[in-house]
């Protein structure tokens, strides 16, 4: 499956009809897809991001600007998704996220709290493990000269690589 081990919902979705979970599926959906219109459908005027441990970002325009760096040539995004729960307008995940530079892939868990209120997320909060980024650096940068230690999409969707 191209975008996660948990089928993600389409990007092409009437927010304003789906639950908070479809709109935070649909979200991921597209930025895995580099479809910056589509993610920005989604999202609050008003939306707060916040990768814990890094300035928050506040705005749609923002958060954008943000995302932008991922649409650059030989830059990419994947989104692998291995858990989600919801309650209300909180939308819980557990995923890896992978930052593709050129041949450089960073894979990397990543835990989610999503707020989605009249079918556009608020907020978007999430955290991760630096060691684990650090580690997901150095595989990423032993992969470009053996191949054969370059990180795979995970296969198991029960197990967060990593964790």
């Amino acid at each position: 499956m191209p975008n996660g081990l948990l089928p993600l919902a389409s990007a092409d979705l009437d927010a304003a009809e789906a639950t908070p979970q479809a709109v935070v599926e649909a979200f991921l959906a597209a930025l895995a897809a580099s479809d910056a219109e589509a993610a920005a459908a989604l999202v609050d005027d008003d939306i707060l991001y916040v990768n814990v441990g890094l300035p928050a970002v506040r705005g749609r325009r923002e958060m954008l600007r943000v995302l932008d760096l991922l649409d650059r040539p030989g830059a990419g995004f994947e989104v692998y998704l291995h858990a989600v729960a919801a309650d209300g307008p909180v939308v819980l995940t557990e995923r890896t996220d992978v930052l593709l530079v050129g041949p450089l892939r960073l894979q990397f868990w990543v835990w989610g709290r999503f707020e989605v209120h009249d079918g556009r997320i608020t907020l978007w909060r999430d955290s991760f493990d630096y060691v684990d980024i650090l580690r997901a650096t150095a595989r990423g940068v032993l992969g470009l000269a053996l191949p054969s230690l370059r990180p795979r999409p995970p296969a198991d969707p029960g197990v967060a690589p990593g964790r």
